[in-house]
């Protein structure tokens, strides 16, 4: 197969669901706006140069329906021409939309494509707006359907992760992003337009635009302070708000072309899609599945944990993060595993989080001059994912 190159990987801020500043701004004008400024933001590509959208998005109902890889493209400007589909692997689905937009540039199907994903847990939260278990099913496999911080409850607990060091992790991600953030290093992240609805005189509202620059989730703490919070899923358990990711409202954008089409059109590759895998694992412990993700995906690409030089790794929940850390050997990795942060600083944006870990993992190759990269998540009802990313 042809190799794939990545020349552009950008995102918005990440911003808390309800409360955050992209409260009142739709998925659709997220994701628009992120596709539509990769595109400005490459180098002697234009919108014509482009063939299909692969759009990763985890709840695609209510405002989130329909084909929104399609009305995204047509959004942001796009010619009819330029297909689009959406993607849903739950918490991999952004990786999944990546994957299979380098995977038609791989197979000779397309030239350029766009692999993003988008989550407003605002507009469309967790679960979707009506879900529906089936009857029979739910009553002798209830784990496919159970709640994902129970699951995190479960990895805790058998395989003993201490409430302290799930807090101590929690504690160095929300430190790595305030410094990050502070000395501007989250290059990936645009500026993006958010708007909200201002009531006026007559009784009407007016809508107004405002620019959200960074993530607004970033809450510094201590150990001691989050050892006060009470747990959420098990009145016995170790898993709280403060060491868990939050539900977050985001989007992100890669854009993949051919070594012929760079060469022709003289676009410059930042990197090269290498090599992507998910695995299954046991559904109420689904936050084990980096741990088998990650080395399934190291096997095919012919490469060891030692020569990944930095790690992104959702962390859905400190448990289930520590315990793949620990159960890969990357105790003594430490400083390549999320170097500006998690999820549980960043938020965790559901079908946009494997592109948001995307445009983190090859801004931070650049910025420590590495080679390889990985992004890894934990996927709900029990699965893993990973691919590996080469910076040119």
């Amino acid at each position: 197969m042809r190799d794939a190159y990545i020349v552009q990987s950008i995102r918005t801020p990440g911003c808390k669901q309800n409360r955050g500043l992209f409260n009142q701004t739709r998925p659709e004008e997220l994701i628009s706006f992120i596709m539509k400024e990769a595109v400005e933001r490459t180098k002697n590509l234009s919108p014509e140069d482009l063939e299909d959208v692969m759009l990763g998005c985890a709840f695609p109902e209510g405002e989130q329906g329909l084909n929104l890889g399609r009305i995204a493209a047509k959004m942001a400007g796009f010619p009819d021409k330029v297909s689009g589909a959406v993607v849903n692997r739950f918490c991999a689905s952004g990786l999944e939309a990546i994957s299979l937009a380098a995977l038609r540039v791989q197979a000779g199907w397309s030239e350029v494509t766009i692999g993003a994903g988008v989550e407003s847990m605002t507009f469309v939260p967790m679960g979707g707006n009506a879900p529906r278990p089936h009857p029979e099913y739910s009553q002798t496999n209830p784990e496919m359907y159970i709640s994902m911080g129970v699951t995190a409850e479960n990895v805790a607990q058998r395989y003993n992760v201490s409430r302290e060091d799930q807090d101590k992790f929690a504690v160095a991600s929300q430190a790595k992003a305030a410094r990050a953030r502070d000395n501007g290093l989250f290059t990936e992240v645009v500026p993006t337009p958010a708007f909200k609805y201002v009531p006026q005189a007559d009784g009407t509202y007016k809508k107004e635009e405002f620019i959200v620059e960074h993530d607004d989730g970033i809450r510094e703490s201590t150990v001691e302070i989050l050892g006060k919070l009470r747990t959420v899923f098990s009145a016995v358990g170790s898993v709280t708000a403060g060491n868990s990711s939050q539900t977050t409202d985001g989007a992100a954008a890669t854009i993949i072309a051919s070594k012929e089409k760079c060469d022709e059109l003289g676009l410059e590759p930042i990197a090269k899609f290498v090599s992507y895998a998910t695995v299954g694992c046991k559904s109420d412990e689904m936050g084990v599945g980096p741990r088998y993700a990650i080395p399934k995906v190291l096997e095919q690409a012919g490469l060891s944990i030692d020569d990944i030089d930095i790690y992104e790794i959702n962390e859905a929940f400190a448990s289930q993060a520590l315990y793949s850390i620990r159960e890969l050997g990357l105790d003594n990795y430490m400083d390549r595993i999320n170097i500006h942060g998690g999820a549980i600083a960043l938020g965790h944006p559901l079908g946009c989080t494997g592109a948001k870990l995307t445009a983190t993992c090859l801004a931070n190759l650049k910025e420590v001059n590495g080679k390889y990269g990985i992004v890894s998540m934990c996927i709900g009802g029990g699965m893993g994912a990973a691919a590996i990313f080469e910076k040119i």
